[in-house]
């Protein structure tokens, strides 16, 4: 399976989830099928840090779609919530970030002790810890998907080369995630077919190939907002 395909699959399951918010106003059923899109593009988001040409140009490109992107999102979300939350492509962006801090701290040259393998072990531990900063950040500036949408960036870029630990650890956040919620609201069947259906993805993420395929990253990136004003201005304005 290419990244193509991984992102086709994506942003078909994105728009299903994104039109039963719309018309239902309200978790249902029917987004089941759209917990797929995210880790999709959580584990998109390692792969293109770990391929990318020039790191500066795609973190710019995040930050410029998630500005212009923040209007048709809160348009969107005006049709079923009242809240005030950022788009998706600053969660991918500090998911990013995250991902960078990690990476450049282990590749770093300073030691704490003169032990190499307790001074790496340290190293590892300090780049944890600024994932999970940037993560509580994330939640707090109430991120779509917030904490769990950095911490899964995080787990697909630091268990890419290990697909065991890869699939139990972001199977294991899925299923915190939604234990949270139902200590939160009380058990509920619907969060259990949601976290099934979050970890389903891993599905195709094990089957992608490291290929390309067709490019369509600038069709990608428009694609979001734009989807949005079309549902906002079908289900918020002519219904």
């Amino acid at each position: 399976m290419t990244s193509f395909l991984l992102k086709l699959i994506a942003m078909v399951t994105m728009v299903i989830d994104h039109v039963a918010d719309a018309y239902f106003k309200k978790t249902t059923e029917f987004n089941l099928i759209g917990r797929i899109a995210f880790p999709i593009f959580a584990f998109q988001i390692s792969e293109g840090y770990t391929h990318t040409k020039n790191l500066k140009k795609y973190f710019l490109r995040l930050f410029l779609f998630a500005i212009i992107s923040q209007i048709p999102f809160m348009l969107f979300r005006s049709i079923f919530a009242n809240d005030v939350c950022l788009n998706i492509f600053f969660t991918l962006f500090f998911g990013m970030l995250a991902i960078f801090a990690y990476d450049n701290i282990l590749k770093s040259s300073f030691q704490l002790v003169k032990n190499n393998k307790v001074n790496t072990c340290i190293k590892y531990a300090i780049g944890v810890f600024f994932a999970i900063i940037i993560g509580i950040l994330a939640e707090l500036l109430k991120f779509d998907y917030g904490f769990f949408g950095i911490a899964i960036i995080f787990i697909f870029y630091v268990f890419r080369n290990n697909k065991i630990l890869m699939t139990a650890f972001f199977s294991i956040s899925c299923i915190i995630r939604y234990a949270i919620n139902i200590l939160m609201y009380g058990y509920n069947n619907l969060y259990v077919l949601l976290c099934l259906f979050t970890i389903l993805p891993i599905v195709f993420i094990l089957l992608y190939n490291g290929k390309q395929g067709k490019k369509i990253k600038y069709i990608l990136y428009a694609f979001y907002p734009i989807h949005l004003l079309i549902i906002y201005f079908i289900f918020g304005i002519l219904t």
